[in-house]
């Protein structure tokens, strides 16, 4: 048999994706043109680019870049909501109060290690709020959360008002402020260095935490909290809530 016929054909060098998971690879792509230059420099062509493939093969996924800015939007929600899972699996479930810290906590520790992400969700102009389904329905699961862990914590008598509304208004307002000044680079100008950020983040929460607990001789009040939903009904999905 000659050395030919003993030859195999070199098989073809592999693609870079397979059928059926090329949206996965667009979305991967995206997210780190976010991270690299920001949002603003995300584009369908630039994901293919990055994907290694032709400029119209994203569009049997994502035929605007709104509907690919919505996939990387509900990605990043994903992400965001697995870290404050993993974090409050880590925490007894007996102690409200904590858990409600464990969260803001972990809110914050995501958007200081993903601020690109982070801008992307919390913002209005990046995609279509309206059609990002997942993101809505995770938000008001995120929502229903704050509201009872606060219900309990209150009934366990662990904080000092009973206006759970304005308690969980004021606790978003503090991590998504903190958050925002973070991305827009105010720290500096406040004397808080890059590598003590994340320390001030925590020591502003735990600020807030010991603002609306009640000195632990204290005895519950018995009054009814207001603002508090029923236990076990979840905040009614609608237009998607910023974060």
């Amino acid at each position: 048999m000659s050395s030919t016929a003993k030859s195999k054909r070199r098989p073809p060098a592999p693609r870079p994706y397979h059928h059926g998971d090329l949206r996965r690879v667009l979305i991967d792509a995206a997210l780190r043109l976010a991270e690299e230059g920001g949002a603003e420099q995300v584009s369908v062509r630039e994901a293919a680019r990055r994907a290694g493939v032709s400029p119209g093969a994203p569009f049997r996924h994502f035929e605007t870049r709104d509907a690919l800015m919505t996939a990387v939007a509900e990605e990043a929600q994903r992400r965001f909501r697995a870290e404050i899972d993993a974090a409050l699996s880590e925490v007894v479930a007996g102690d409200p109060l904590n858990r409600f810290r464990t969260l803001g906590l972990a809110y914050l520790r995501w958007a200081m290690r993903n601020p690109a992400h982070f801008e992307i969700i919390s913002t209005a102009r990046y995609f279509d709020h309206d059609g990002a389904a997942e993101l809505s329905r995770d938000n008001a699961e995120l929502i229903a959360m704050t509201e009872r862990l606060l219900a309990e914590a209150f009934a366990q008598g662990q904080l000092r008002a009973a206006d759970l509304k304005t308690v969980q208004t004021a606790g978003r307002a503090l991590v998504y402020g903190f958050a925002r000044m973070n991305i827009d680079g105010h720290f500096p100008r406040w004397g808080v260095p890059a590598d003590d950020i994340e320390r001030t983040a925590e020591a502003v929460l735990d600020l807030f935490i010991a603002g609306i607990a009640k000195p632990s001789d204290a005895k519950p009040s018995g009054a009814k909290p207001s603002g508090a939903k029923p236990s076990g009904k979840a905040a009614r999905p609608g237009r998607a809530s910023k974060v």
